[in-house]
């Protein structure tokens, strides 16, 4: 089944607030190899004038995963998990993300495509935090795979 076209400029949900804390902070530097003292010491954070660790700039990751279970979760999208392959991401930033962020992401899909019998799926997730200030939004594009 291909994804359904006419998801393009739905808007899901806020997500459930994320807390972010400074040990997920800090477990993520390591994974992606950011050995910044500001991802890792909340004092050299500090120093740096923020109020604890900061996220590595992929961290919204994280965030957005949620969002991705709102798209593959809706029936009405018809997108195949098992044919997804990730085809784009990127982030635009207001603000570093710091532990003790309190972050909701709403997505809204920008753009439904079908080229050579495939789909890309292009959504925009918009982060903010408690206080609905605007913290960064992520552009992600999922490649669906046709049929064979």
């Amino acid at each position: 089944m291909p994804v359904n076209a006419s998801i393009e400029g739905r808007v899901y949900p806020p997500t459930d607030p994320y807390l972010v804390g400074r040990e997920k902070v800090r477990e993520f530097a390591r994974a992606v190899f950011a050995t910044h003292p500001t991802h890792l010491d909340p004092e050299a954070a500090r120093a740096a004038g923020y109020a604890d660790v900061v996220a590595p700039t992929t961290f919204p990751i994280v965030v957005t995963a949620a969002t991705l279970d709102q798209l593959l979760g809706d029936p009405d999208a018809g997108v195949d998990f098992t044919r997804v392959v990730h085809g784009d991401q990127r982030f635009a930033y207001a603000r570093p993300i710091v532990a003790g962020d309190e972050l909701t992401a709403t997505m809204t899909i920008t753009s439904v495509k079908s080229i050579g019998g495939h789909s890309m799926v292009t959504s925009e997730s918009a982060i903010a935090d408690a206080t609905g200030a605007h913290v960064v939004t992520a552009t992600s594009t999922l490649v669906v795979r046709g049929e064979e």
